[in-house]
């Protein structure tokens, strides 16, 4: 398992790319882009020994199946695999790829399904969206015990500052100007 800390840059598509490449930043997450942009941009960010994960719900062209994860696993050696589901999270573990269960805190009742799921699966990492609701990450780490990272609707150096406050060990932004905070 990799550890995961501090702000980690997200990327849709392949905007910002270049300037994770250039950056001192360890890690990069992989969100909404192509399979065939994908291929290129691991195999360009492994030479640049940066560590990637990767959203395997949002990549176009990609089945997050078995084979799909297979192929991302052991052609691409990506190093962490981010989900919502969980056959995908079990693969990941399986395979000694670091999961990261994606988590939705919609309300009460969708949180409390996540936390059974998670409690099950024991992923290495839960990312929660949104990420500014310190509270939820709170909770979810006081009932799994699992280090949490904080993505989505964080837009300020004030946003990621309290989420480190109660309790996110990382956080996922894909807002640039956020990256080098």
């Amino acid at each position: 398992m990799i550890q995961l800390e501090g702000i980690i840059p997200a990327i849709r598509g392949m905007k910002g790319f270049d300037k994770i490449l250039k950056s001192e930043k360890k890690h990069i997450v992989f969100l909404e882009t192509r399979l065939s942009l994908l291929l290129h941009a691991v195999k360009h960010a492994k030479q640049m020994d940066k560590q990637v994960l990767v959203h395997v719900d949002l990549i176009q062209g990609l089945k997050a199946d078995e084979y799909g994860l297979d192929f991302l696993i052991r052609d691409m050696k990506v190093d962490g695999i981010i989900s919502t589901r969980g056959s995908a999270i079990t693969y990941a573990k399986r395979n000694n790829v670091t999961s990261i269960q994606r988590v939705f805190a919609l309300d009460s009742h969708a949180l409390e399904n996540s936390i059974k799921m998670i409690n099950t699966l024991k992923p290495d990492y839960i990312e929660i969206l949104p990420g500014i609701v310190p509270f939820i990450l709170e909770e979810v780490y006081e009932k799994t015990g699992i280090p949490i990272i904080a993505g989505g609707l964080i837009r300020t150096k004030q946003d990621i500052e309290y989420a480190f406050s109660k309790g996110a060990r990382a956080i996922t932004t894909s807002m640039p100007l956020l990256w080098e905070l």
